[in-house]
């Protein structure tokens, strides 16, 4: 198993990115190979500063770096020597098995479409949210804002793609589905909802119980909550205000401490073939750690073969 980490993506790289590290190999009793994607000169001298040993761990140098506010297809274009470009050539070659950056959000989402590909019988790969639950558990909420405009093939397909994530790698054994509306009734809602409601409860690979209510998001209604981009990203972004707030008013509540997105490192694309892990661009150690240990996740409990065993059977 070798995981690509891209050590110059987010605001504080490379030096969050080698604690990270750190932690990971302090916690893994299993760790995966690393290939570091980066200038080496700075992870060299970061790695020995930390004391971190380098067996298992190899470096590639890279010249370039895509920047948070460059255009994506077109850094990705003239940047072929960046950390993104270069982890994208690795993963799509077959040269490491997961690529992880907390870089430029929309290079990555353009790697993963056009380097990597969607899964076929996929119509549109996903990137979901947590929301952390009142009972202490993790909800997961999709589409989070690559699809501003879906039809409902593509929810139904958010559905699929997400109880697979729940159960295999959140440990939700039957994980509950909703469909986020204004309304718990049947016929609910705009015409995206009301087409999709049939086909979610036509499908027979997940486990559908309903409209839910964006009241319902923080409860033990659903586990995985499929809606449009533009609704998820709105409510991301809502929860996001609310966990800074609470830091802000000095509030101290474990529910809330659980909105730190940092817990949880960071999300994958849900619906390309290989596992691609985007982080947060404010991302520190820890969650660089948890980075690494979804992507090795998600390779140990092979969720890809899974995914497209389910879309190779409906197609």
């Amino acid at each position: 198993m070798n995981i690509a980490l891209d050590m110059m993506g987010g605001d504080y790289a490379p030096l969050e990115a080698v604690k990270g590290i750190e932690l990971y190999r302090h916690e893994a009793g299993n760790a995966a190979q690393l290939t570091l994607l980066g200038d080496k000169a700075q992870i060299d001298t970061l790695l020995a500063e930390y004391k971190i040993a380098t067996d298992n761990i190899t470096i590639v140098h890279t010249t370039q770096v895509i920047e948070m506010q460059e255009h994506p297809t077109k850094a990705l274009k003239e940047k072929q020597q960046s950390s993104i470009a270069v982890g994208f050539h690795l993963l799509a070659t077959g040269k490491t098995d997961a690529f992880i950056s907390a870089g430029n959000t929309g290079a990555m989402m353009v790697g993963s479409l056009f380097s990597i590909k969607a899964i076929e019988g996929v119509s549109r790969p996903t990137i979901g949210a947590y929301m952390p639950r009142e009972n202490g558990k993790l909800g997961l909420l999709l589409d989070a804002g690559t699809n501003a405009d879906c039809k409902p093939e593509n929810l139904n397909q958010f559905a699929i793609l997400g109880t697979l994530f729940a159960k295999h790698i959140l440990n939700i054994p039957e994980p509950k589905v909703g469909l986020l509306n204004l309304g718990e009734e049947e016929g609910k809602g705009n015409l995206l909802a009301q087409a999709t409601y049939p086909l979610l409860k036509e499908n027979n690979h997940i486990n559908f119980t309903g409209n839910i209510e964006g009241r319902d998001i923080l409860l033990d209604k659903a586990d995985v909550m499929v809606c449009d981009g533009f609704t998820g990203n709105v409510v991301l972004k809502l929860a996001e205000s609310v966990y800074d707030i609470v830091q802000r008013r000095g509030i101290k509540d474990e529910h809330f401490d659980r909105f730190n997105f940092e817990m949880y490192g960071g999300v994958p694309v849900l619906g390309v073939a290989r596992p691609v892990i985007i982080g947060h661009g404010i991302s520190h150690a820890v969650a660089f750690k948890n980075m690494i240990h979804i992507a090795q996740q998600m390779i140990e409990t092979k969720l890809l073969e899974k995914m497209q065993e389910i879309f190779k059977a409906n197609s």
